[in-house]
């Protein structure tokens, strides 16, 4: 299968997963913009979802796909939240935010009862840090300081896009810290969001409790013991 071709399986599988109605939470990422695809496929067939997306890409596509959508405020019922992620490790632990939207995802997560991640399998890896640098909303106040104190940590590097720097939904910079292979995630995450500056890691520890795995063997399912 072509990498298109995982995602959307991934994505797919991912739709057993649903409840029969509800809020659902929408990552952000180019697989799930096939799970939000499907999932506007099903409203549109009768069933009853409303969902919270977390992004402004994300909340574009599902408005066009026709899904019913509540406002960024909150507070939220969400019964599951479906999203993405960059690296996998056995112990289900993530880097996510490879589309800058780490800090809305994180939130979405905390307020879901489940947490369905659905990957191919190029993102599985032993440990963090192996393939990935840690993405990091960073407030624009004060950024050649934080930058300073990350560099402590690995190398930091302003995300940029045809040159210009990336900048989240809620106008921060984003940050790629460039690291060896993490020992310690939790550590390191703690470490993070302790600096003054940083709005909030690509770290998600202990935060999935499936992972759908696509790969040229077909589906596989990891879940959090």
């Amino acid at each position: 299968m072509s990498s298109d071709e995982m995602k959307s399986a991934a994505a797919r599988a991912a739709l057993a997963h649903l409840p029969a109605g509800g809020v659902i939470g929408l990552g952000t990422g180019s697989t799930t913009r096939f799970f939000i695809e499907a999932v506007g496929e099903l409203v549109r067939g009768g069933r009853s979802f409303s969902c919270v997306p977390t992004s402004r890409a994300s909340r574009t596509l599902a408005e066009r796909c026709g899904i019913p959508l509540l406002d960024d405020a909150g507070p939220w019922q969400l019964e599951l939240c479906v999203d993405g992620a960059d690296e996998v490790t056995p112990t289900l632990d993530l880097i996510k935010g490879g589309g800058g939207a780490h800090t809305r995802e994180k939130i979405v997560n905390q307020a879901a009862k489940r947490n369905v991640i659905i990957v191919d399998e190029s993102k599985l890896v032993a440990r963090l840090g192996e393939t990935r640098p840690v993405p990091l909303e960073i407030l624009p106040f004060g950024l050649n300081t934080t930058l300073a104190a990350l560099a402590a940590l690995g190398e930091p590097r302003v995300r940029l896009v045809e040159g210009a720097p990336l900048m989240s939904d809620s106008g921060n910079f984003i940050v790629d810290l460039t690291t060896s292979p993490i020992d310690d995630p939790a550590k390191l995450d703690s470490t993070l969001r302790g600096l003054p500056g940083i709005v909030e890691t690509g770290l998600f520890i202990g935060r999935a409790d499936v992972v759908v795995v696509a790969g040229a063997q077909g589906i596989r399912e990891l879940r959090r013991q």
